[in-house]
């Protein structure tokens, strides 16, 4: 059955076009016709480079993997999703049977599938059949456009949860991007009592500056490590989080970390990085890594419905799909406060 979508045919190459992507419903599948996808920055790697790291485009795919919309069919087995129902998805789909998602860890299933990562299509399309499982009811209060969140701030949420963030924690983030800003209103509301972001874009900044317990640090006039001192009593933070994946980051982070802190790395470099143990070892600095994210849906959506998170000011830009290619190209050089650019259905 041929549906509508947007295909990135090769790299730089966009078509909105009818492809033959036909998905039988099983009896644990939901068909969920799309109503608004996010344009991440591996969707927009892929455009304009073909590959991420093992992942490279050999045939024509399906963009797109940050998705909300509305059930319009259920298998035989699903009991606890309905036609009508307003849902978001987690892209990733794990063997269920295999020894990492046995051990709760089913992000890191070495069988996993992921939307719009080569050669799996993702969900820039008419509709698409996904596992009950990972299909989460929106709550009346909670928007299909921050449905769509959902994914980022799962990223953000399972980086808080990694964080073993303790309440009154000072927590410090490098980068300001979607899953900076992700990030930080996870940890305010995981506890932190402050979250220090840096950045050296100012309009992005200034979106987040006035929420309660953000510190904003344009480390491009401003010194970062004085902001921490200030902020600390000398003391350094309890927790860092790396979300931009720059190897200067990387040189300088173990200096704003208190002795005993924990570091969680997110962003993810293009190169090897060089890391300095030995003045980790020395202030006993925990690090931990995460890999997109694991166990976290339904916690993201329960907190955007009480209001404790709100993802609305991010949403910076829309497009309706047939402006997609429009979205793209605006995508590889948005305006400096763009932040997440959504397409609607």
């Amino acid at each position: 059955m041929n549906m509508k979508a947007l295909v990135l045919e090769k790299v730089k190459t966009l078509n909105i076009r009818e492809i033959d992507v036909y998905q039988t419903l099983g009896p644990n599948d939901v068909r969920i016709k799309m109503k608004n996808v996010g344009i991440c920055g591996s969707d927009l790697h892929f455009y304009q480079h073909g590959k991420i790291g093992p992942f490279v485009l050999k045939e024509p795919m399906i963009l797109g993997h940050e998705g909300s919309g509305e059930i319009i069919a259920i298998g035989s087995n699903v009991q606890n999703l309905s036609i009508g129902d307003r849902v978001c998805m987690e892209p990733g789909i794990p063997n269920y049977s295999s020894r990492a998602s046995k051990l709760g860890m089913y992000n890191l299933d070495p069988k996993l599938t992921f939307w719009a990562t080569p050669p799996v299509h993702g969900c820039l399309c008419t509709n698409v059949v996904h596992p009950a499982s990972l299909t989460y009811k929106l709550p009346d209060n909670v928007s299909l456009e921050e449905g769509a969140m959902v994914e980022p701030l799962a990223i953000g949420m399972y980086a808080s949860v990694k964080a073993d963030i303790t309440p009154g924690d000072i927590a410090l983030i490098f980068g300001a991007g979607t899953i900076g800003i992700m990030t930080m209103i996870s940890a305010l509301a995981g506890g932190c009592s402050k979250v220090i972001i840096s950045d050296i874009r100012q309009e992005r900044l200034d979106l987040i500056k006035n929420i309660p317990g953000c510190i904003v640090c344009n480390t491009k006039y401003e010194n970062l490590k004085a902001c921490i001192d200030t902020n600390t009593d000398g003391w350094g933070v309890d927790i860092a989080f790396e979300a931009s994946g720059s190897e200067q980051v990387t040189n300088e982070i173990f200096h704003y970390i208190c002795p005993g802190g924990h570091l969680v790395y997110i962003g993810m470099p293009n190169d090897l990085i060089k890391i300095d143990i030995v003045e980790a070892q020395s202030r006993e600095i925990r690090i931990d890594t995460i890999f997109r994210y694991a166990n976290v849906y339904e916690r993201a959506i329960a907190l955007l419905s009480s209001g404790k998170i709100d993802v609305k000011p991010f949403i910076t830009e829309k497009f309706s799909f047939i402006e997609s290619i429009e979205a793209f190209e605006y995508a590889c050089s948005p305006k400096p406060s763009s932040v997440k650019i959504q397409i609607e259905m």
